[in-house]
């Protein structure tokens, strides 16, 4: 049963569900600085209709908890890859294009007193570009050849396929290696004891993108591409 009410602060639901903080955003309700408001009021000092936005903050709630609990592993392949691309893939570019303003807000802020912000907002550019594109190279080209040589795995597929794993499990290298760095640059993803709503949001998105993406990283690696170098 949902924890979240129309007497939570608003503050409160977007440290429970970081990505609420966009509904609230395109609403605008302030979650940083006049946060520690009920839903209930901060609803109708917008004129908005309170029990509308709780059910909205709540079909959020509910997308998240329908995708844990699922064992992804046991799944065939097309239908992992299906997982991967709904889940993953539309999640980054649901994701990180929101999460870019809020860095780039933090960095511009604080980014005198916390230098480190400012290599935080590079990496993520970074990061945000290769990801993109890495996940539509695999939509468009790799997934589909991939699946095509376990249906069938010919010579000629093979032949095709092999190095395609090789460098995708470099990229994925990669960025993980650009998410370690900014764990490194903010200590842990630690805040400091000034942090506003808005540098608490970034960390908090910055942690669950981590997340979401060794997991993505480790279900392809470590069960589609496995799949594929049994099939070669």
């Amino acid at each position: 049963m949902s924890r979240l009410t129309l007497d939570t602060q608003v503050c409160d639901i977007v440290t429970e569900l970081p990505q609420s903080a966009d509904l609230f955003r395109s609403l605008r309700i302030d979650f940083c600085c006049g946060g520690k408001i009920a839903l209930k009021d901060a609803a109708k000092e917008r004129k908005l209709n309170p029990e509308e936005v709780l059910n909205s903050v709540k079909k959020i709630e509910e997308k998240r908890e329908q995708q844990s609990g699922i064992d992804p592993t046991s799944f065939g392949s097309k239908t992992l890859v299906s997982y991967i691309q709904e889940k993953y893939h539309t999640g980054l570019r649901e994701e990180l294009p929101l999460l870019a303003p809020y860095i780039t807000k933090v960095a511009r802020v604080h980014g005198e007193n916390h230098p480190h912000l400012l290599h935080v907002q590079e990496i993520f550019k970074e990061l945000r570009s290769e990801l993109l594109n890495h996940t539509a190279d695999e939509d468009a080209n790799v997934f589909p050849l991939i699946l095509e040589f376990l249906e069938n795995p010919t010579p000629e597929l093979k032949e095709k396929v092999k190095p395609l794993v090789t460098e995708l499990e470099q990229e994925h290298e990669h960025a993980g290696k650009l998410l370690f760095e900014i764990r490194d640059l903010t200590n842990n993803f630690t805040l400091p004891d000034e942090a506003c709503g808005t540098y608490r949001l970034v960390y908090a998105r910055l942690a669950q993108l981590e997340k979401d993406t060794f997991e993505h990283v480790h279900l392809e690696n470590n069960n589609l591409f496995d799949r594929v170098r049994v099939a070669l």
